[in-house]
């Protein structure tokens, strides 16, 4: 795992400068911190900070090819590349490394961009090409890893992280408005947009190529599912559950055993729930790999799992390391998970998992395998079953039992069960009828988040699209074929876990105590394999993750394979309001500090901010609606108000800089390697 930093000339300009690169990868130090490589041309400058897990003496970055026309950066993991070398050693390609790095590199040398349908992994990098004079930049399907874009005055900046690319000269900040909506909308921003004006992620399942010609951005896979048409169940005819129960199985087990794949220990982390209890049982069941394993545990009873932690740690037998969350702590690290995060956030979830990631760290693991995935693919979350519900109530509207269904929706929501039976019903009988809206499962939820748009100034609302942002949401063009609950599965997968699960919370807060997380429930043969599943087998009428509980009962103890899922969540109300608030939330509340940075009406904050401090229970929208507007109010301090630019990689960083001084002409290489200052290590490279 690492991070990867770039600037490309589109146009006749001065070669990059070693300092650029240097600024850049200062800026994501944390996600790589063991060693730093910089590889240096006429025409761009690449950039490596590692952390090394595979090939530890070996595998330092920049790598390149036999010929030196080749040269990658790279994030991530190729999980399946012990299988893949052999092939390539047969076409004639020689290795100098045992990393995955140099597989892939070799896998893109062979087969050019159709290398990434080749790839099980997780992954972001920029390939050189010297000959051509072309950039590949990809990503891996689901956006495991960060990839961030640019344009500015004839060059492409790219980084893992888009602090990086604020390093570069001429690059500032400046808030997205239309994103901004989006993330108090969906939760997150719809890609490729980031809560920066002009600054771009390469979408999940991408590639760009930049060439002499110009840019070009391509999709290599999209999410798909079997659907209802006659054709697309073919497969599944004649077939038991027990047969999908024995191929799910065996696939799951061989997806966690590629990722214990390490040169390091790996731990994994333990919420009690059935996910990631079942990866931790998969690991000390089928493999002899030594098991730590990892846990939030919160002060406050509404958000606490730690009995069901600790049932499943004492059945596993784990060495198991807890980090308890206070109130107090989780803001007292939130400006710190902003940071880490680039965008505003509407809730406080990432706070505890980056609090977590450090106690991993501080234990001495860098890798740690987690359930994130298995809620979207095998549908576990509520919003499917209210999807459902309202479906069967629409097909009914005037029936008086149907509505009763709801009551078994969202119990892990403070008052809404209390609410009563006729104000539940009501609230999610809005729309009940407008069953062709393509994000029918989604509505009730998006126009409930969108209350927490009556706070934006006017300034920021006269930019914005109003109910109209709800097409923005790109769909397939198969996706009317699919089965409703499919089609709120994609509507999950595509914005909730790329854009906000597997970003602010996962991959941005684990790296920023440089830990890589991985997911066997993202492996790519499990996620075609959940797509083409039959829909019983995963919504089994109001039992989510039918299949995956049935997996459970065979390998964990009941209590916990039986659970009603609980999704992870964490206060927020009583974090920032409190007996030990820290002084930066009344700072950026105040009125001046909301003026100054012009996003929200001082006066309907103010309203919400006493609301918060009387102590009365604030409902959920309220609630995210605080902690949207404060970490819109910390992203805008941090990076549009005091980035600062000063920050650079100092001699006691141990960097490897490649230099090319001569265009690529297939004549040998000659390489000099030289000390240069202490810790750094300078290859010149001629040809």
């Amino acid at each position: 795992m690492c991070g990867i930093v770039g600037s490309l000339n589109l146009a006749e300009a001065p070669p990059p400068k070693e300092a650029l690169l240097r600024n850049m990868l200062a800026r994501i130090r944390h996600r790589g911190p063991d060693e730093f490589g910089i590889f240096l041309d006429d025409r761009i400058g690449l950039g490596s900070a590692r952390l090394s897990i595979i090939d530890l003496s070996g595998g330092q970055q920049p790598i390149t090819n036999e010929d030196g026309s080749l040269w990658i950066v790279f994030n991530g993991e190729i999980f399946n590349y012990l299988e893949l070398r052999p092939e390539l050693e047969a076409r004639g390609h020689r290795f100098a490394t045992q990393s995955d790095t140099e597989v892939l590199l070799h896998l893109y040398e062979e087969y050019g961009p159709q290398c990434l349908e080749r790839l099980n992994g997780q992954f972001a990098f920029a390939i050189w090409n010297r000959r051509e004079q072309s950039l590949f930049l990809a990503r891996d399907r689901l956006g495991v890893r960060p990839l961030f874009y640019t344009q500015n005055s004839n060059r492409l900046l790219f980084g893992s992280e888009i602090k990086a690319i604020l390093a570069g000269d001429g690059v500032r900040a400046e808030m997205d408005p239309v994103t901004l909506e989006q993330v108090f909308t969906f939760w997150g921003p719809l890609g490729p947009r980031t809560a920066f004006r002009g600054i771009y992620e390469v979408p999940p399942g991408h590639y760009l190529r930049a060439t002499p010609n110009g840019i070009a951005i391509k999709s290599y896979w999209n999410i798909a599912f079997a659907g209802t048409s006659p054709s697309s169940l073919s497969g599944s005819v004649g077939r038991s559950e027990e047969d999908y129960l024995e191929e799910f199985s065996g696939l799951l087990i061989d997806a966690v055993r590629l990722r214990l794949r390490a040169d390091v220990p790996v731990g994994a982390y333990l919420s009690g729930g059935l996910d990631s209890s079942l990866i931790a049982a998969l690991i000390r069941r089928f493999t002899d790999n030594h098991l730590d394993t990892f846990s939030i545990a919160f002060d406050d009873g509404d958000f606490d799992e730690s009995v069901y932690q600790q049932e499943m740690a004492h059945f596993l037998g784990t060495d198991h390391q807890v980090v308890r969350a206070t109130h107090a702590d989780i803001a007292r690290v939130f400006p710190e998970v902003v940071w880490h995060a680039e965008m505003p956030l509407m809730r406080t979830a990432p706070a505890p998992m980056f609090m977590l990631s450090k106690l991993v760290r501080e234990r001495g693991y860098k890798v740690v395998l987690s359930g994130e995935g298995a809620d979207e693919f095998l549908a576990g979350y509520d919003i499917f079953k209210e999807a459902k519900v309202r479906r069967f109530c629409a097909a009914q509207p005037e029936s008086k039992w149907r509505p009763l269904l709801f009551q078994r929706l969202y119990a892990d929501i403070p008052g809404l069960a209390a609410s009563g039976r006729s104000a539940v019903a009501a609230f999610f009988s809005r729309g009940l009828s407008e069953t062709g809206l393509p994000h029918y499962s989604h509505a009730v939820r998006w126009r409930n988040n969108r209350r927490t748009c009556r706070f934006f100034s006017d300034e920021i609302a006269s930019q914005l699209a109003g109910d109209k942002i709800f097409d923005s949401v790109a769909y397939p063009p198969d996706f009317s074929s699919w089965d409703p609950l499919e089609q709120a599965q994609f509507l999950e997968i595509s914005i909730f876990l790329s854009h906000y699960l597997l970003s602010s919370q996962g991959d941005r807060m684990s790296m920023a105590h440089s830990v890589e997380g991985r997911f066997p429930f993202l492996d790519c043969r499990l996620v075609e394999f959940c797509n083409r599943l039959p829909v019983r087998l995963k919504l089994r009428g109001l039992t989510e993750k039918f299949l995956l509980k049935k997996l459970g009962v065979k390998w964990l103890p009941k209590n916990i394979s039986q659970r009603t899922k609980r999704p992870y969540r964490a206060p927020i109300q009583r974090s920032f309001f409190n007996d030990s608030s820290p002084e930066y939330v009344a700072d950026l509340l105040s009125p001046e500090s909301l003026r100054a940075a012009g996003l929200f009406k001082s006066g309907p904050v103010g309203q919400l901010v006493r609301r918060a401090q009387s102590g009365h229970p604030m409902g959920e929208t309220d609630e995210m609606a605080l902690v949207g507007i404060l970490s819109s109010q910390l992203w805008h301090r941090q990076f549009v108000g005091d980035f600062g630019s000063g920050v650079s990689l100092s001699n006691r960083d141990r960097v490897k800089v490649c230099r090319v001084d001569r265009p690529f002409n297939n004549s040998p290489r000659d390489k000099k390697y030289q000390e240069a200052v202490p810790g750094e290590f300078v290859l010149n490279t001629m040809l």
